[in-house]
């Protein structure tokens, strides 16, 4: 058990939607925020928000690309913060910034800490059809996805969850979580968790082509790529015609059609496609750009 003092300054570092709905959850619970540091774009993020943009006439508001600049060191050594909080920043955070709170950064990791470190950790989980994930606060230091876990909270996966489902629960239950760490920490104290023996693993990074319907994989397979990748991501894609097809609901038709090859429109149910898959169809509820299919067109 760690023992601080009540009277904190914290900063909030983020880019992200996630990172504005926990923010606007501690706003409404009354938890003073001396700061937000933000960004002007990425190109990286799909849900990138610019938290400066919307903040800057509640809080000292501060943009920065490189969160380890001088710039950027100035401005935080000037705050004197008691607690960084990092909720949706994809960069490494060097020591010298991580010395810079009185009591340290929390980092956030959507995932069952110390399994599913890296990257992509909303998205892995649904292609490969997991049942439960976690939202996990940690105290940072210079590893990625490490150090001291304070707080873990099982979020479970339903089977027909798409991205921002399971996107709501993590950051509804990330809420609660941070607003109750905070209240410890103002009380004088902190619990870290005890270490777990599980082997620890690294996910990747997202390649686009591992956003690519192939149709001789099962449905189930691609149903759960095209529910891992929708809103607020960048959406599974397939090719027709030469033209890019973005998928973002799809339905498992359990069908057996085992003299039909896979990537076959096998019928049209209200407009909507039916495609053979390697095993069982999939029905394309939602797609772009809107394409009149035809039946027994091969994707």
């Amino acid at each position: 058990v760690y023992r601080y003092k009540v009277l904190m300054k914290i900063i909030i570092l983020g880019s992200v939607l996630f990172t504005k709905k926990v923010v606007d959850f501690l706003i409404k619970k009354n938890i003073a925020i001396d700061g937000v540091i933000g960004k002007k774009n990425s190109t990286f993020n799909s849900d990138f928000i610019d938290l400066v943009r919307l903040y800057k006439n509640k809080f000292d508001t501060f943009y920065t690309q490189n969160i380890n600049d001088k710039r950027t060191y100035k401005w935080l050594k000037n705050k004197r913060p008691d607690l960084i909080i990092c909720l949706g920043w994809s960069h490494i955070i060097e020591p010298k910034v991580l010395k810079i709170p009185k009591y340290g950064i929390i980092g956030y990791h959507p995932s069952d800490l110390p399994r599913n470190k890296g990257r992509h950790p909303i998205i892995w989980p649904l292609v490969l059809g997991l049942k439960e994930t976690a939202s996990t606060f940690f105290l940072m230091n210079s590893e990625i996805d490490s150090g001291e876990i304070i707080s873990k909270k099982k979020v479970q996966i339903r089977s027909k969850d798409f991205a921002f489902d399971l996107y709501k629960k993590l950051y509804q239950t990330a809420s609660k979580q941070l607003l109750s760490l905070i209240k410890d920490f103002q009380k004088g104290k902190i619990k870290k968790l005890k270490k777990s023996n599980v082997k620890e693993n690294y996910w990747k990074k997202r390649s686009f082509k591992d956003g690519m319907i192939d149709w001789r994989m099962d449905a189930e397979s691609i149903f759960n790529l095209t529910r891992a990748l929708g809103k607020p991501y960048g959406g599974a894609h397939f090719y027709f015609n030469n033209k890019m097809i973005k998928v973002w609901r799809t339905k498992i038709i359990h069908s057996k059609f085992d003299n039909i090859e896979p990537g076959k429109i096998i019928k049209l149910a209200n407009l909507k496609p039916v495609i053979k898959c390697g095993k069982n169809s999939l029905k394309l509820i939602n797609f772009s750009p809107k394409i009149r299919f035809k039946k027994d067109n091969y994707l």
